[in-house]
């Protein structure tokens, strides 16, 4: 279980994020057009994956534009932007902010990417939402970088990140 703040105050974690030199769990995982997508659909490519709790929240929403920068310029790499919002969010979201590099991608319907990555908050106002993490797989599909932010208010180590891909 991990220990995370929000706004200083303490919240925990169903477990703790898959770690550097392991394979990453596949998932299935809801698109915009309401089909569904795996981990398996990308291989052979990179992987980031921006995990948040709510695409409505300005920390959330700047992971997304932020990645979606970085992501024009890399090449053989998907970003996958997780979150339980409904997909008719995420794609409202994309819509209106012009967001073409990432792909939005839901857990709604069984919650069950937030419990295999050990992501999903088990107390605090947050709770059965997804921890602010990012995950950083090779063509592989091994993780190469995890960041479980500290304070869920706090963007992530966009640089961190994107250094462990470029060396993936």
């Amino acid at each position: 279980m991990a220990s995370v703040t929000l706004k200083g105050n303490p919240i925990h974690t169903i477990g703790d994020l898959p770690t550097s030199g392991n394979t990453a769990p596949d998932f299935t995982l809801t698109k915009n057009d309401l089909s569904d997508t795996s981990l398996s659909d990308f291989k052979g490519q990179k992987v980031v994956l921006n995990i948040f709790p709510s695409i409505d929240t300005g920390t959330c929403a700047q992971s997304v534009r932020q990645f979606n920068i970085e992501a024009a310029e890399l090449s053989n790499t998907k970003v996958l932007c997780i979150s339980k919002d409904l997909p008719f969010a995420q794609a409202r979201f994309c819509g209106a902010e012009g967001i073409a590099n990432v792909e939005m991608l839901s857990d709604f319907k069984t919650g069950a990417f937030g419990k295999s990555y050990g992501l999903e908050f088990t107390d605090g106002p947050l709770q059965s939402l997804h921890s602010r993490a990012v995950v950083v797989l090779n063509t592989a599909g091994e993780v190469v970088y995890s960041e479980q932010v500290p304070e869920i208010v706090d963007e992530p180590n966009y640089k961190a990140a994107l250094e462990a891909l470029v060396n993936a």
